[in-house]
């Protein structure tokens, strides 16, 4: 097992987390926008305002995105596990 390998064994599983992660971190992060622009336009100053609409949109993604998210996880690990081999030989 060269280092080559396992640097790039840690940058798949970068990429991988970045990309799994994604769809929910952006979805939160347009709700929050969205809210933080009402709360400003109404002058409601609620923190908790956001939390039941960022918790629904992410739900919503989760459903929509989820078969993606588990299909690159486990490509992912069937990748990992039938590369042992080769490392340890």
């Amino acid at each position: 097992m060269t280092p080559e390998s396992i640097m790039t064994l840690g940058r798949q599983a970068l990429e991988l987390t970045i990309m799994v992660s994604a769809p929910l971190l952006v979805t939160a992060l347009g709700i929050g926008l969205l809210i933080s622009i009402f709360q400003a336009a109404t002058q409601i100053n609620e923190m908790t305002l956001s939390f039941i609409p960022k918790l629904i949109g992410m739900v919503l993604v989760l459903i929509v995105s989820g078969p993606w998210m588990i299909g690159l996880m486990v490509d992912y690990i069937r990748r990992l596990f039938t590369s042992i081999p080769g490392m340890v030989g």
